[in-house]
């Protein structure tokens, strides 16, 4: 009983437990039984809350009350939640994967989780990710690579790669990870999971430790469109404590065209014959159930990759300046005050994070900036462009989510080799649209892959519509 439970999608847990059929107590307890048999092997997890039962035990009590009263309750009350290890929870201990912050024990709650404690959430655990969320295999850990449920000795995808394997491998209903540049579509893809990157600003970052602040987001991993609905209505919505958030009123709501805008021209060489197989099958089946395919054309879609990590570089080395070494964190004593920070952040930071730091400072320095970042930052803007006026005719551009499926662990020791993985996913970041990946259907035995949807701002309720035509398709087809 304990393991079906575990493979529950929150919605079809959330019915049971308003039937009164299962407690939170059953459910918690069954993803822990999970925890216990595959986290040894997976290291999905860094932490699993000793006091997991106790909040289960209490949301039960919640829910008892409620019925008591004939009150309505959220439909995550109860529901067992892991939570990434860059978002700030207060009392527990928030790493982000770095021996720089190994012992920080968060003093304040990020929105999203007091938005999720006031649903009712258990949170089982703090999960696995590349240091700082910089990275795209989970590979830069500081504690470890995360392993994927479906081959274990490929990588589970990264940044938020123990979100996406915990939520495979039944150790988690459901998870938040945070996505930079698809560090929440690319595990779910290599994962066989959902993904959602919400439109910028939809999602507070109060409380998330930012790598680069211009495009992170919060984002849901679930087994299902339905759930990633359920997590995001949950976790939306403006903050005051949040400049860069936004009011779900403030983008119109377009009416669905049922046109799918599909970039041709990014579909050649680089994309393993399987990924491209089942990404043409799944369109054929959206084609058959009444979406029109249009080829479309992204002209600057071809700098998005050197400016995305153009900024990415540069925002990295100005937010982790603050791991100084003197006001919290990891703190190492030289013969100079110089010399504690060198100290403090070489032994604090991983290989990857110090990269991208000295990039970072390189191309914001006199004399390269206007090189560069200037460059950059111009290059963004007319992508911004091209993709509204595209998305001004088609519901949602698709691409396969990555151009291949989960990588052998340590196969991509090159970080260029790693960097140019991301060219489907890093656009919606770079110009703040949402997007979504859904696992395709693949040939028995294959490795999971995923379709990846980016839609015009705010426009998720069309993400999850087409996503659950997807799930729809793919289900008939199996």
């Amino acid at each position: 009983m304990e393991h079906s439970l575990a493979q529950l999608s929150i919605a079809e847990a959330a019915k049971k437990l308003q039937a009164g059929e299962i407690t939170s107590v059953d459910l918690t307890r069954a993803c822990l039984v999970e925890i216990q048999k595959r986290n040894g092997a997976l290291n999905a997890y860094l932490e699993v809350f000793a006091d997991a039962e106790a909040q289960a035990k209490a949301a039960d009590e919640v829910r008892a009350a409620s019925v008591s009263k004939g009150e309505s309750v959220s439909p995550l009350l109860g529901i067992p939640l892991a939570i990434k290890d860059n978002i700030l929870v207060e009392g527990r201990v928030a790493s982000a994967a770095s021996k720089i912050l190994e012992h920080y024990t968060a003093t304040y709650d990020a929105t999203v989780i007091q938005k999720l404690k006031k649903a009712g959430v258990v949170f089982l655990g703090r999960t696995n990710m590349d240091e700082f969320a910089l990275g795209g295999s989970t590979e830069n850990s500081a504690f470890g690579v995360t392993k994927n449920p479906s081959d274990e000795t490929r990588v589970a995808g990264g940044t938020s790669g123990g979100s996406a394997a915990a939520v495979a491998a039944g150790m988690a209903l459901g998870a938040l990870g945070s996505d930079t540049g698809g560090s929440v579509r690319n595990p779910a893809s290599f994962c066989g999971v959902v993904g959602l990157k919400p439109t910028y600003g939809r999602v507070s970052r109060f409380g998330l430790m930012a790598a680069v602040s211009s495009f992170d987001q919060v984002g849901p991993l679930a087994k299902t469109v339905a759930d990633a609905k359920i997590l995001f209505d949950a976790i939306q919505g403006v903050d005051p404590l949040d400049s860069t958030s936004v009011s779900e009123t403030l983008y119109a709501p377009s009416p669905l065209k049922k046109k799918i805008g599909v970039p041709r021209h990014l579909l050649g060489e680089g994309i393993e014959e399987g990924v491209r197989a089942a990404f043409d099958q799944t369109l054929a089946e959206l084609e058959k159930n009444g979406f029109e395919l249009v080829d479309i054309a992204l002209p600057s879609i071809s700098f998005a990759l050197a400016t995305y990590y153009i900024t990415n570089f540069a925002e990295v080395s100005s937010n982790l300046s603050r791991f100084d070494g003197v006001r919290y964190g990891l703190s190492k004593k030289g013969d100079s005050l110089v010399s504690d920070y060198a100290k403090s952040r070489g032994e604090g930071f991983g290989p990857e994070v110090r990269r991208r730091i000295m990039l970072g400072t390189y191309v914001l320095s006199a004399g390269y900036y206007d090189a560069y970042y200037g460059k950059a930052t111009a290059a963004r803007t007319q992508l911004s462009t091209e993709l509204s006026a595209v998305l001004s005719g088609v519901d949602a551009i698709a691409t396969p989510t990555m151009p291949f499926p989960a990588f052998a662990i340590g196969a991509k020791s090159d970080p260029l080799s790693m960097y140019v993985a991301d060219i489907f996913t890093v656009t919606a970041n770079l110009t703040g649209n949402p997007a979504l990946s859904v696992p395709m259907q693949t040939e028995s035995g294959q490795l999971p892959v995923g379709i990846q949807f980016i839609a015009a701002h705010g426009a998720e309720s069309t993400l999850f519509t087409l996503g659950a035509a997807v799930e729809e398709a793919t289900h008939k087809v199996a």
